[in-house]
């Protein structure tokens, strides 16, 4: 514990007295200031020169917080002494520094009270820096070896400190932007609270109106309620079925088509209602070929409610195999063979055992699926005609002509009670029943054989889905050899010369193509957020499944809030709070990784707690009691079987992170261009050609990565004995 506390007393100290306070426009972590001798430049110092060279005197007292832990080093751990210090200098400390750096602006004291009580200010104050993140983690974690020490959590000091900073970063990059956008719902346009205003916005007939019964149109939560629950059973229901044939059959391809399923979850959001109109549009090809072959007239049908269907279910389709695989292939096969000895049928044996085994996958799924269709903004935008959703009334109340930044809201908060309905409705499903299935000990057997009537169904599913994706990636692929993409068919490859050329100059090789910048960009933010989104989410998991705490529900409910909000609020709300201080990242990378975490974390965790779920306790408990702690047991136990969610988990965020388009919109800039933005600029300009080509690439560059993390995360090893 000493050791511990000492260690983070050392980031703490190195961060006040060596690092910037404030935040510097070269980076967070560019160091050319030192090369430069900067120390005394005040957008340079540390906050212990800042005093000196600034006059910022409130700085000085963190030292104090931070110093604290020296005077009872050498006390014993459990002492009243030792763990009270600990936690009223780290929980003070951490306060003050926030207090702080609220209360201190741009252009002095933030709030007028404190002009009158402590007089006018001529000190300003940035954003906070480098050294400043140093001393708050130095100073959460003082709080958190604290409570370890006061026995909280049994005194595990990797659990405690876990909850602290699962907390303390959810508070800052989740609830902070989200309830400033939302208390906007009670506001009206001088920033004055009307509870009035918000009943009279919510309880609206363009909101909840039923019209669609008598032949009118429903309002958008209406049809965003039908349109998910649609979407997401649908696609429930094809990931249950793609992960059977994958984990249970013996067809010879269900690799390739195991690689297929993944397309659509790679393609920019975008393409796939492109591809679709093109199809199926009223001048498609299989519309243009119907008409001719059989002398159907084209219609509308694709612009509306089945439009956007087709698009989401081929879209989320393989979110829910990507949760539903780890769970169907680690199901016990001794638990099958025990059913069919008593005598039971393949497919009373799948109905009772196999299937009631894969509820927290199937929920887990479900309410991603859900989520996902609820936030949906782009096949919406495309495919939506005049079937209106919460997404795309949201995004147009704040940047169409409306600019109504409290309808917006308040449509917001619409969405989040179906999302947080849709969540404890899963909760209750799932229930406290036991589904531990991998127990540490020898499992021996096979997988029982699916029932023919699910082979069969299973197939009819898997087979023309696989087909239907194959021709759709075709005439992506083909989009960018042609010059025009439904016109002009003559070959070309003016799109990819264009976008990604490469030219020699002076000093070399010049990345002269248009595409270059934001293509690079996007994949070094990607493979940043990536990983950091899965060790969040899997972390998170462990504490869900594995740790009882007071505040657990809300814990979670933390945990899944970000997911639950459109894309284009979160996109918004990290602006507004973003773009002052204390905390000043718009214009940033930075922004957009955390954007990218905290937004698509929550996958990680559900299939974290699915796969979780089947491993029983048992196995920490031996590592525990053979004197490992808990983040060696995470390490060399958990961790090794829980490869499938851990592959699940990098690809999703490395793949959203690519392909996200509603939150980016609003964050990326100048210096940090992104794809999908980069590509919906070529969209409105009519430069189709360039679009489907860049698009191509990053379907090629996504699915190469995705081949790679399998071979480096490989598959986890399950002993059983086959014979």
């Amino acid at each position: 514990m000493q050791k511990v506390v000492l260690a983070w007393l050392t980031v703490g100290l190195l961060g006040f007295f060596a690092l910037p306070w404030y935040a510097i426009e070269d980076g967070l972590w560019n160091f050319e200031w030192l090369i430069e001798g900067s120390l005394l430049d005040p957008d340079y110092a540390s906050g212990a020169l800042q005093f000196f060279v600034g006059d910022t005197i409130w700085l000085w007292p963190i030292a104090l917080f931070l110093a604290a832990p020296l005077t009872v080093i050498k006390q014993r751990t459990d002492s009243a002494r030792f763990y009270n210090t600990l936690i009223y200098s780290g929980g003070l400390g951490l306060l003050y520094v926030l207090i702080q750096g609220f209360l201190v602006g741009i252009a002095g004291w933030e709030y007028a009270i404190a002009d009158s009580l402590f007089g006018e200010l001529s000190v300003r104050q940035f954003g906070l820096g480098s050294g400043a993140l140093l001393v708050l983690s130095a100073l959460l974690f003082q709080f958190t070896n604290g409570l370890a020490a006061k026995g909280v959590m049994k005194g595990d000091i990797f659990v405690v400190g876990a909850i602290g900073f699962v907390i303390a970063t959810v508070l800052a990059f989740v609830f902070f932007p989200v309830l400033g956008i939302l208390s906007s719902a009670f506001q009206n346009d001088d920033g004055e609270l009307q509870a009035a205003l918000f009943l009279g916005k919510f309880f609206n007939a363009n909101i909840w109106g039923l019209g669609c019964l008598s032949n009118g149109s429903c309002g958008v939560a209406i049809n965003s309620l039908m349109l998910s629950i649609m979407a997401a059973t649908i696609s429930t229901l094809f990931g249950l079925a793609f992960a059977l044939v994958a984990a249970r059959s013996n067809l010879i391809a269900k690799k390739p088509i195991r690689a297929l399923s993944m397309l659509p979850i790679i393609t920019p959001p975008f393409v796939i209602g492109l591809a679709l109109i093109l199809l199926f549009g009223r001048s498609g090809a299989i519309t243009q070929f119907l008409e001719f072959a059989f002398g159907i007239e084209p219609s509308r049908w694709l612009y509306g409610l089945p439009g956007i269907l087709f698009a989401q279910v081929l879209a989320f389709t393989p979110i829910t195999f990507m949760v539903l695989i780890g769970v169907v292939d680690g199901i016990s096969p001794s638990m099958e063979e025990a059913a069919q000895t008593l005598r039971a049928s393949r497919w009373r044996t799948f109905i009772t055992v196999t299937l009631p085994l894969m509820r927290p996958g199937l929920a887990a799924a479900f309410l991603l699926a859900f989520i996902e269709s609820m936030a949906d903004f782009g096949n919406p935008l495309v495919l939506g005609g005049n079937f209106e959703v919460l997404s795309t009334q949201i995004f147009y109340a704040i940047v169409g002509a409306q600019n109504d930044q409290s309808k917006a809201a308040v449509l917001a908060i619409v969405l989040l009670i179906f999302t947080l309905a849709a969540f404890f409705i899963q909760r209750k499903w799932v229930g406290k029943k036991s589904y531990t299935t991998v127990t540490g000990k020898g499992d021996s057997g096979i997988h029982a054989e699916l029932p023919k009537r699910v082979k069969y169904v299973s197939f009819g599913i898997v087979m023309p889905w696989t087909l239907f994706t194959i021709v759709i990636y075709t005439m992506v692929m083909f989009g960018g050899f042609v010059k025009t993409w439904g016109l002009d068919h003559s070959f070309t490859m003016q799109h990819y010369i264009e976008a990604f050329s490469i030219t020699s100059g002076e000093h070399g090789l010049v990345w002269s193509g248009a595409a270059w910048n934001s293509f690079l960009t996007t994949l070094n933010i990607s493979a940043i957020s990536a990983p950091l989104t899965a060790a969040i989410g899997l972390l998170v998991a462990y504490l869900l499944v594995r740790q009882n705490f007071v505040g657990k529900q809300i814990f979670e409910f933390g945990t899944m809030l970000s997911f639950a909000i459109p894309g284009t609020v979160i996109g918004v709300s990290y602006v507004l709070a973003y773009n002052v201080p204390p905390i000043e990242l718009t214009g940033t990378g930075v922004i957009l990784v955390l954007c990218f975490i905290f937004r698509n974390m929550p996958v990680g965790v559900r299939g974290g707690i699915a796969a979780m779920s089947q491993l029983d306790k048992s196995l920490d408990e031996a590592s525990l009691m053979l004197g490992a702690n808990s983040f060696t047991t995470i390490r060399r136990v958990i961790l090794p079987l829980l490869r499938p969610a851990i592959f699940s988990a990098i690809t999703y965020g490395f793949v959203r992170a690519i392909t996200s388009l509603s939150a980016v919109i609003f964050l990326v800039s100048a210096d940090y261009d992104m794809a999908t933005s980069y590509i919906i600029g070529r969209v409105e300009n009519g430069d189709y050609g360039i679009a489907i080509a860049y698009s191509s690439v990053l379907i090629v560059v996504m699915l190469s990565v995705i081949l790679l993390l399998q071979l480096l995360v490989g598959k986890r090893k399950l002993h059983r004995d086959n014979a």
